[in-house]
C-alpha cells in the first residue's frame, strides 16, 4: 500500500505533525482542525501494529460519530473496518480507532492508548482528560487536544496556557479565522458576516480563539493586553523582587521612571547565588522584596551591606489583597507596561476569589504567580518611592 499525506496548510501541518508529546491546539471553529487531527489519527492508526488501540475523544457520542463518519468516507474500502455498534474502526496490517464519549469518565479508564485526540477538548469534562491521559502512561502515547476557545474557567485552557508558557514535552498552537482564510479553507465574507450577526464576545471565541473575560481575573482581560509593550531600554529606578518556594521561581521585574518593565530576570538557584544575583542586578536602585516565610533571612542578608536599598514585604491576605489591588489600578488606567510574554500570560491566568476570611488572589493550582507578584512589588515600590533622584544619583557615582 503506498500512502501519501493529504495536503494541509502549514499552521495546521505544524500544529498536529511535530514530535511534541502535547500538543494543544485553540483553534477558530471550521478552521481545519478537526481535520488537521483525522490526518494526524489516521497516520498513527495506518503504521500502527494490530492489537494496538487508539482513541478519539469527544464530549458526547453524537460528535464522536462525526469523526467516525468523515474518516470512514475519506478512507478507501480496501484499507479498514468499520464496527458500527462499538463505534470503531480497524486498519487492516494496523491498529484499531475507538471513538468514545467523555461523558462518564469512568467508563475511560483500563485501556492502554497508543495515541489520543481530545476533540472539543474545553466542553469535555476535566475528569475525563484525567481518565484518557492515564491510558497513555504504560505506551508513553502522544495526544492531540484541539478546540475552540470557551472561557477560563476549564482545564484546556489552563493546559494551553502550560504549553504556550513551552513546559517539556508541550507544543502550543493556535490557528485563527485569517489563517484559514489566507490557505482558502474560509471565505472572508463569511467571516465578516459572522462579525457582524455574532455577540463580541461570541465571535471572539468561536473565530478569533480570544476567551471572554472571567469574572476572576482582577485585572481584566482586555486592561491586561492594553498594557502590552516593548521591554524599555531605560534604566530601571525601582525593583520587585519574588523569591523562588519550592517549585516556584524567583522573579526580578524592574520599572523605569515611566513604569515601563525595563528589567526581567527569572532563575531558580541556590540561596546564595540568589542573594549575589539580586544585589548585581538592583544596584542601587530602591527594591521591594517578598519577605515572606524563607524570604525574611533573605531581605536580612541584602540588607547586610547597607550600601544598597531593600525594603521587605510579608503575604498576608490583606497585604496581598492591597498589593494586587494597586496593580489593578495600574493596569486598568494604562499606567504600567510589560512586554508580551510570562508577565501577561501569568496576569491573564491570575485570578482571586470571596472566601470567609475574604479575599484570596493567587494563579490556579499547578500555575506560578511569581512574575504578577514582582511586578505587583515594583509598582508599589516605585509609587511609594520618595527621595528616587538622590539614590539614582548614588549609583551613578
Amino acid at each position: 500500500m503506498e500512502y501519501v499525506r493529504p495536503k494541509m496548510y502549514p499552521k495546521q501541518l505544524a500544529a498536529f505533525f511535530n514530535l511534541a508529546r502535547y500538543s494543544l491546539v485553540e483553534a477558530s471553529t471550521k478552521s481545519g482542525k478537526t481535520t488537521g487531527c483525522i490526518y494526524w489519527m489516521v497516520e498513527r492508526c495506518l503504521f500502527g501494529q494490530d492489537g494496538q488501540n487508539y482513541w478519539w475523544v469527544a464530549p458526547v457520542f453524537t460528535q464522536a460519530k462525526i469523526a467516525f463518519t468523515r474518516i470512514k468516507r475519506g478512507l478507501p474500502k480496501n484499507v479498514f473496518k468499520a464496527n458500527e455498534g462499538e463505534l470503531s474502526i480497524s486498519f487492516h496490517g494496523g491498529g484499531k480507532l475507538w471513538f468514545k464519549s467523555g461523558e462518564n469518565p469512568d467508563n475511560l479508564y483500563g485501556e492502554d492508548v497508543y495515541a489520543a485526540v481530545v476533540d472539543e477538548a474545553s466542553r469535555v469534562r476535566e475528569e475525563a482528560w484525567h481518565a484518557v491521559r492515564s491510558t497513555l502512561t504504560a505506551t508513553r502515547g502522544p495526544v492531540r487536544i484541539i478546540g475552540n476557545v470557551k472561557g477560563r474557567k476549564n482545564w484546556f485552557y489552563a493546559l494551553a496556557r502550560r504549553a504556550e508558557m513551552k513546559e517539556p514535552g508541550m507544543q502550543y498552537h493556535k490557528i485563527v479565522a485569517a489563517d484559514a482564510i489566507a490557505a482558502g479553507v474560509l471565505a472572508a465574507e463569511e467571516i465578516e458576516d459572522a462579525r457582524r450577526i455574532l455577540p463580541e464576545a461570541v465571535f471572539r471565541e468561536l473565530y478569533l480563539a480570544e476567551p471572554s473575560d472571567d469574572e476572576g481575573n482582577p485585572f481584566g482581560y482586555k486592561a491586561i493586553k492594553s498594557c502590552i509593550r516593548p521591554m524599555s531600554n531605560a534604566s530601571p529606578v525601582a525593583w520587585g523582587w519574588d523569591l523562588a518556594k519550592s517549585i516556584d521561581w524567583t522573579v526580578g521585574i524592574g520599572l523605569d521612571r515611566d513604569s515601563q518593565t525595563c528589567r526581567f530576570e527569572r532563575f531558580q538557584r541556590p540561596w546564595q547565588m540568589t542573594i549575589e544575583a539580586i544585589r548585581a542586578q538592583t544596584g542601587y536602585d530602591r527594591a521591594l522584596v517578598d519577605s515572606t516565610g524563607v524570604g525574611d533571612p533573605i531581605v536580612e542578608a541584602l540588607q547586610s551591606t547597607g550600601t544598597q536599598h531593600f525594603e521587605g514585604l510579608k503575604f498576608t491576605s490583606p497585604s496581598k489583597q492591597q498589593l494586587m489591588e494597586g496593580l489593578a489600578v495600574a493596569i486598568q488606567s494604562g499606567e504600567i507596561g510589560y512586554p508580551e510574554g510570562i508577565i501577561s500570560k501569568e496576569l491573564e491566568i491570575f485570578e482571586y476569589e470571596y472566601t470567609r476570611n475574604g479575599v484570596r488572589y493567587s494563579a490556579p493550582e499547578g500555575f506560578h504567580d511569581d512574575a504578577v507578584c514582582a511586578l505587583a512589588l515594583a509598582w508599589k515600590c516605585k509609587k511609594e518611592n520618595r527621595g528616587m533622584e538622590l539614590w539614582e544619583t548614588i549609583g551613578a557615582m
